[in-house]
């Protein structure tokens, strides 16, 4: 760990302000330029760099090729990177509660108002040395993609690519999960040693999935976290006036989270023109699907900590 942070920390360079005011902080993507969950990003550091001259400007200095996705959470509580666009679930390993965030079926301003933010930003803190500054990607659910038809919310016998995100559901469900990379998943489907995978509503055509993808099972589950988070020390570094911009560009980037469900209703006309087709579980395998996902997502959170699972679910199914 020392070695990669050493190499990113050479790789990367130093943050130098373009003046004695304005500060040049160093930002990182967990996904590929231009990607569904990369543009979110893309659009607050415009935004900051935008309205913070002569304050604050980002300058990032790529996405996985600079630092491997299940990398960046390390790369900013060590200081390597200042700021980054992540989701919790490349970040277990630093914060396992944070796997909470996709339970979530309220709103990040929901959870501002709820004192949920502050709960999660206080996690962080604690135990990754990182400031939670907020959250893109509600109303886009997570889904199941499959080369195979399903006609029950029973996964057995079929072999599924995983993250941390569906871990617990799937395996509830009776699948047998793998874990790769995302760029190992099109090889994967191509040879057939995975039947499927989760994926958010959004982003399977901007990585070519589609082309190996036969159906994509509904309803959905979980709602997508791409957090912003940011060095502690950094932060704390920063003069009122940088916060402030960084706290109002968060806001702002928050409030296009409300185009979502119009973007995912387009997202699925193009996946019906790619030829995936639509498995719709009704009755009790419904419920049955919807059920097992909140439940083993939340037995799991409660297995690391019962009284934080406690109290996050309070805030963020409220």
């Amino acid at each position: 760990m020392k070695r990669t942070s050493l190499c990113l920390a050479l790789l990367l360079g130093t943050c130098i302000g373009a003046s004695a005011e304005e500060v040049t902080l160093r930002g990182a993507s967990a996904f590929a330029a231009d990607t569904t969950f990369d543009r979110p990003f893309k659009a607050f550091v415009g935004w900051i760099n935008e309205n913070g001259k002569g304050v604050l400007q980002i300058n990032v200095v790529g996405g996985p090729e600079a630092v491997p996705p299940f990398e960046v959470g390390n790369a900013v509580s060590s200081g390597v990177i200042d700021i980054a666009n992540v989701t919790a679930a490349f970040y277990t390993n630093l914060l396992p509660e944070g796997d909470a965030l996709k339970l979530a079926t309220n709103t990040i301003q929901e959870q501002r108002q709820n004192g949920c933010y502050e709960l999660v930003d206080q996690l962080h803190q604690e135990k990754m040395n990182v400031k939670y500054l907020g959250r893109t990607g509600d109303g886009i659910p997570f889904h199941l993609y499959l080369t195979k038809p399903i006609e029950t919310a029973d996964l057995s016998g079929l072999t599924i690519r995983t993250t941390p995100v569906y871990q617990a559901m799937f395996e509830s469900l009776g699948g047998n999960l793998v874990r790769t990379a995302p760029g190992d998943v099109y090889t994967a489907l191509e040879r057939g040693t995975i039947d499927g995978y989760g994926w958010p509503a959004q982003g399977v055509l901007d990585l070519g999935w589609d082309e190996q993808t036969k159906y994509r099972v509904d309803p959905g589950f979980y709602q997508v976290d791409v957090d912003l988070i940011m060095n502690l020390d950094t932060w704390n570094g920063l003069g009122d006036a940088q916060k402030d911009l960084l706290q109002r560009g968060v806001e702002w980037v928050e409030a296009k989270n409300a185009e979502n469900t119009k973007a995912n209703e387009e997202e699925f006309a193009k996946q019906a023109e790619a030829g995936i087709e639509t498995i719709t579980l009704d009755g009790a395998a419904r419920e049955k699907w919807e059920t097992t996902a909140q439940d083993a997502g939340w037995e799991a959170i409660k297995a690391i900590d019962a009284d934080t699972a406690a109290k996050l679910r309070a805030c963020l199914t409220d």
